[in-house]
């Protein structure tokens, strides 16, 4: 999989590609891919090598890269972690919600978590994980998955505006056919599925031990449109458990917040 191009029209004088670059570099990097060579990086991001190495000179130098030094590939810095946490420390929806997110994780033996949309993924600002064996690591802050398809971004995409939704549309046909492809169909269906019902659920779609249920929600001030979900190992999931207990209970969750 190759990272996301820092493209724009040759026109636009506006765009710094240079520093967009550099940036695509660091997107490269995943957990399933933590260390890289610069042919790999060269590879996933379209650029090439001795491009690749003067902008990973300068990313280890500003401390946003370092060198593994068992294979000498490159892994992300910690200097990362300074673009994150003013992010994080700012989403004051995160520290009201934290109690009920527990009390409902606990009772319903799974991971509870809050998720707000990156372009064409949906990305976890907060989660609390019940005590019980059934609630294994299927999320954590900082993790991402592809809007289309998982029950969180489908419950973003059927509660956003008909024009955010047709523009997110657009680009995952030109950015992501394949995505389409395999689950445009049944997002579709779900976003039908949640004008009747107020929540969106996946059963094994975009991973096959995973079970989830996504509610969207916006504070009554207004502004960002974010997405609780609640995440179970399939193998744990009774028939019709998603849709008559755990989609009810994550809508009647959101409908008591504090400024719900």
């Amino acid at each position: 999989m190759s990272a996301p191009k820092a493209s724009r029209p040759a026109r636009d004088r506006q765009f710094a590609s240079t520093l967009a670059h550099g940036l695509q570099l660091l997107r490269c990097f995943t957990p399933e891919a933590a260390v890289l060579s610069n042919r790999q990086l060269s590879e996933l991001s379209g650029l090439s090598k001795p491009t690749v190495s003067r902008y990973t000179y300068t990313l280890i130098e500003l401390g946003y890269l370092k060198v593994d030094p068992v294979s000498g590939k490159f892994q992300l810095g910690n200097a990362v972690l300074t673009l994150s946490y003013p992010l994080l420390a700012n989403i004051a929806l995160r520290q009201v919600v934290r109690s009920p997110m527990r009390e409902l994780a606990e009772r319903l033996g799974c991971s509870v978590s809050l998720c707000m949309r990156e372009r064409l993924s949906m990305v976890y600002v907060e989660t609390s994980r019940s005590r019980s064996l059934r609630a294994q690591r299927y999320s954590d802050i900082g993790m991402s998955h592809p809007i289309i398809a998982t029950s969180n971004g489908r419950a973003y995409l059927a509660a956003c505006s008909a024009d955010e939704r047709n523009t997110l549309f657009n680009q995952i046909r030109v950015k992501t056919p394949e995505h389409w492809e395999r689950w445009g169909e049944s997002a579709l269906d779900m976003i039908q599925f949640w004008g009747r019902h107020g929540f969106c659920y996946s059963h094994g779609e975009y991973r096959p031990d995973v079970a989830t249920v996504g509610v969207p929600y916006r504070p009554s001030s207004g502004g960002e449109l974010y997405v609780f979900n609640c995440v179970l190992g399939s193998q744990f999931v009774k028939p019709g458990q998603l849709e008559n207990e755990v989609g009810p209970a994550l809508l009647e969750m959101t409908s008591v917040l504090p400024y719900a």
